[in-house]
Formats: C-alpha cells, structure tokens, sequence
C-alpha cells in the first residue's frame, strides 16, 4: 500500500525545513507543502470529494500545483492534470470523460474552466494566490492520508492518437513512484543538495515525473517557472544556482541563442536533460560548449510514466540516441504483426514494464489496441544498435511536436470541419527552426462557398488552446486520397511561399 503522496511525508519527516518549492521570493518547506497539502485534503473533503473520486488541476507551474496535487492524492483522489491553456470545450471533454467533481483552476483559465464546467455539473474552485495559502486558510490539515494499493489509479493523463478524442491514460500510484524513484536515483543521482529548474509544465508527465515527483524524492528544491522564457531562466539558474536543468529541445535552443548584454553564471550546472523530442545533434553540441554541462536524452511517453530508456550517467553517451532501457524496463522492435523485427531493421518501439499505464479510462478497446500483447505500441518507430541504444527515426503515429506541446490532428479537424465552409480538412506538421514543428492546415471549401486563410485560422484560434491553432492555412481544391478515399497526410505539404 503505497500512495504516490507518501514521498511527500517521507521528505517532510526527513527534512521538514529544508526548501521543497520555489518560485522567485516565495519558498514553501517541506514541512510547509505537507501541511498545506494537508489542508487541501481537508478541503476536498468539505467537499465531499471521496477515495477514487477525480480532481482535476487547471494550473501553471505555481506552488499551488504541488499543494493541490499532493493535497488531492492524499484524499484518496485521482488527479486529471489538465493545461491551464484549454478552452471551454476542451475542459467539457477532460472533465465529462473522467468524470471529475472537482477543478482547481488558475484565476486566468478560471473563465475557460467555468464554462467547460458547467456543462458538466464540476466544480470551479479559482486559485488568486500562487500557493492556496487563502483558500486553505482556517482549516486543519487532514491527519490521515489515505492508502492505495499499488495498482490504483493515482493520475489520469490525457493524450490521444491521431484519431479519436484524448484518452486518459491510467497511471498507478506504484508506477509513478517507482519511476521517480529511478529518475532520482540512477539517472539524476539528485540529492538534498540539488536545485533542479522547474520550467517543464507540471501538467506534464515529464514534468511531473522527472520535476516534481523525483525532487521529492531526492529531498532536492524544485524553483518554478510559469512560463518559460529563455532570459528569465537563465536569470533563475544564476539567482538559485541550479544544479539539474530539465527541458526540451526548443528550451534548449532559445537559451543557446538568447542574447544578453552579460553572461550569467550557469556554472552551478551539473546536469541537464532532454525528451519530450529528438535534440538536433548541433544544438546539443553547442550548448554543452558554452554552458559547459552534458546533456542527457531520455525518451518515454504519457502512457509510460513517462521515462523508459535514458542515456545512463555511468555509460556511454550517444548523441542521436535515446539511451538503453532504464532498470525494470523492456523495450524491443516489432513489424505490424507483433513480431520482433530482424537485427539493423526498423519497426515499431514496443514496451513492458512497471511504468506502463494500466490502461486507458474507460475505454477497454483502445487498451487491448495499444497493449494486446503486454507489451505498450508506441506508435514510434526506431531501430537499436549493437550496444543496445535506442534511435527514433520516426514517428508512425502523426502527432505534431510543437515546442514540446503535443497536438493531434484530429482534435483540429474535427473544428476546422465546424466551419460552415469547410468541405475537407488535413492538419499536418511542418519543420520550424526553434519549435521544431508548427501546425499547418490545407482546407478545401465546399462548392460555391467562400473563406479566407485568416478568418479559417481565427476560426479555430477562437476554440482550442492558443498552441493548437494552425499558424498555416492554405486552400486547395481537393486533398489527396488512397483507394479508400482515406486523406493521405503525408502527400499534403504546403505550398514553398506563404500565401
């Protein structure tokens, strides 16, 4: 019985002063967050909210996160991390599907958050200061936390195809906790002594998994950014000398670019790490050579906690490579029908172990898809080389990268193709230089019906969240198909100039 919150009371029994949460001026102990964390279990309980029940968490990178994400396990709840980014619609789906009570949500997403909830019959409860301290002010703190099994659901993450809604993919307190546990101890080799920059979105699994969760575990300090800026975080790393920087490529990138009149001090670094997607091989060359820190590449997904393999500290680096399998962890390559590929061939990354997701919630189908085997379908396709290193070459679902920000084709299409003048749709990535890929749309209209580029962008920008919406859009008179009439995306490419 272990819930994924004991790592906190462990840290704050261990060390109940030393820092646990950062952001600029404001510092929450470990005997703090515990106890705010407690409280906030009180309040869900007010509430009525029960073990098992979902609590959903609308938030930027503020202390209010952990408050609320330990606070809400520690009630027995199952938290729904959701991007303080959605519109009303999004936020209807996110909470209808898991059917979740209760979101807490930022003051600037409270609007969004409303609106989606009432749909629904959830609960809004805004969060005006960065660390709950006035919402929870006047209640006792809980004094028992819940227990769970190691196969209960502790978080629900939606991600999705490219086909379909999000699903929700079912994360166990034990996997969770055990692949901290990993990061913290064989990959990060963190410690009380270390400051790790918390600039990667909390509602994210990297995020949460690799930030949060593995700083507690190591007793460490997580020092918070909201919003990543280049300038900001660079300020961040000197002001609280950093020791373990987390990001993904684009992060990397815009910091190696970033002009400043004087150097900061980035010499606290010892350790940064990559995922979330490939690192160009000249970026992480170049970073290590004016920041003077080796860069480590891991790879893993939503539905595997996330980390599956990682470039070991203690073995040979490969630039390119997403490292070998982290301990517990099995990864091989298989073709479409389940077998493993031959030696120097691609296929399909397929994985087993404790980090991958029970399943999807409520959807039984998309499960025994994506695990028939006990083994997890990636979707990514790679190939291995004699050491046993991991190289993606592609990615067999075509899901967009941008920034480090998943997005499905299919959510935009299916908005696009509310516009009265849409007759068909295609939603592909296109290459960028700093995010790696934007959003690109080819639309072709219905017969006699009229719409500009401009007014089909803002149509959308209007309703997904604002890293969604296709910064391209270009009309054309029929999209490809196959012999099935299936639109081919990867024949629909935009046009060489910008219309």
């Amino acid at each position: 019985m272990t819930n994924l919150s004991s790592m906190l009371e462990r840290a704050a029994d261990d060390h109940p002063d030393r820092p646990a949460i950062r952001m600029d001026d404001l510092v929450l102990s470990y005997g703090q967050l515990r106890d705010a964390a407690g409280r906030l279990a009180s309040l869900l309980a007010s509430l009525d909210v029960q073990p098992g029940d979902r609590v959903g968490l609308m938030l930027p990178n503020l202390p209010a996160f952990p408050v609320a994400f330990y606070g809400a396990l520690a009630a027995g709840a199952i938290v729904v991390p959701m991007n303080p980014l959605l519109k009303s619609r999004e936020v209807a789906y996110y909470l209808s599907d898991s059917g979740a009570k209760v979101v807490f949500a930022a003051a600037a997403a409270a609007g969004e958050a409303a609106k989606g909830a009432a749909d629904v019959g959830a609960q809004v409860i805004q969060v005006d200061d960065p660390d709950l301290s006035a919402r929870l002010d006047g209640l006792s703190p809980l004094r028992s936390w819940a227990d769970a099994a190691d196969d209960d659901d502790a978080v629900i993450l939606y991600t999705s195809g490219t086909t379909g809604k999000p699903k929700g993919a079912q994360l166990t307190h034990a996997g969770l906790t055990r692949n901290a546990t990993l990061t913290s101890e064989t990959l990060l080799r963190s410690g009380s002594d270390d400051v790790v920059m918390g600039c990667l979105p909390l509602f994210h699994v990297f995020g949460l998994t690799c930030g949060l969760n593995a700083t507690v575990v190591g007793g460490g300090t997580l020092t918070l950014l909201p919003r990543f800026d280049a300038g900001k975080a660079l300020e961040i790393i000197e002001r609280d000398r950093v020791t373990i920087f987390e990001g993904v490529p684009t992060m990397y990138g815009a910091m190696l670019h970033h002009q400043t009149e004087r150097s900061p001090d980035t010499s606290s670094l010892r350790l940064c790490i990559s995922g979330g997607a490939a690192m160009p091989v000249e970026i992480l060359r170049n970073f290590e050579q004016k920041f003077g820190c080796m860069i480590l590449e891991g790879y893993g997904l939503s539905e595997t906690s996330p980390v599956a393999s990682f470039n070991h500290p203690d073995k040979v680096r490969k630039p390119g490579s997403v490292g070998t399998p982290v301990v517990g962890v099995e990864m091989r390559l298989v073709d479409a029908e389940g077998a493993e590929t031959a030696a120097g061939e691609v296929g399909e990354i397929a994985i087993r172990g404790h980090n991958v997701m029970k399943g999807y919630w409520g959807k039984p189908e998309a499960t025994a898809e994506a695990i028939p085997d006990g083994w997890f379908r990636t979707g990514d396709m790679g190939k291995v080389d004699d050491d046993g290193y991991y190289f993606i070459v592609d990615r067999k679902k075509e899901m967009i990268i941008r920034g480090g920000f998943n997005i499905y084709p299919r959510e935009i299409e299916e908005v696009l193709h509310e516009h009265p003048a849409v007759a068909e749709a295609a939603v592909v990535g296109i290459p960028h230089d700093e995010l790696g890929e934007d959003v690109g749309a080819a639309v072709a209209l219905k017969p006699g019906a009229s719409a500009t580029q401009d007014e089909l962008r803002a149509f959308v920008k209007e309703r997904v969240a604002a890293y969604k919406y296709p910064r391209r859009v270009w009309l054309v008179d029929e999209l490809p198909k196959g012999p099935t009439g299936k639109i081919l995306r990867r024949e629909v490419h935009p046009p060489e100039d910008p219309e």
